[in-house]
């Protein structure tokens, strides 16, 4: 688990070892906004009838995993590349999960720079952007748990 998730950019040893320690399995999270919620990336809200309003993130979750994806995030900010480290550490690994890294890298990066445009603030983008992480980590996870149990049952 921990090699497939250095697939992603920004997800280096230090950051998949801290992540696959303090999730431990991903199956219990059933959809990606499960895992952004226990993540604390998720915004609160303040309804009243028809008026829905969405404020500043709940950080009622875990606080250690919501830091880590933070700081993956800031790697977003550069164009989507596989090179150097990376693609080191994307060797051997099954197209589907090398598509999904791919996919993160080209739309957090322009989600980015969107957010920047629109005139967010670098660091409420950077929060969206381990929000949006934090779904192709999901994804990712349960894409290698099928890999597992399709290999394992040979």
């Amino acid at each position: 688990m921990i090699q497939t998730l250095m697939t992603l950019r920004g997800v280096a040893v230090i950051t998949a070892t801290s992540l696959a320690a303090e999730i431990g399995s991903f199956k219990r999270f059933q959809v990606p906004t499960q895992f952004m919620a226990y993540t604390g990336l998720v915004p609160s809200e303040s309804s009243s009838w028809e008026c829905r309003r969405l404020g500043s993130i709940t950080k009622k979750g875990n606080r250690h995993v919501r830091r880590l994806l933070i700081e993956a995030a800031w790697s977003y900010r550069y164009q989507p590349a596989v090179k150097g480290e990376l693609k080191k550490r994307q060797k051997g690994h099954p197209t589907n999960i090398l598509g999904i890294s791919w996919k993160a890298q080209n739309r957090l990066h322009k989600k980015y720079f969107r957010l920047l445009g629109r005139g967010k603030e670098s660091g409420k983008a950077i929060t969206a952007i381990a929000r949006e992480l934090a779904g192709f980590i999901w994804g990712i996870s349960h894409e290698f748990d099928g890999e597992v149990q399709t290999n394992g049952a040979d």
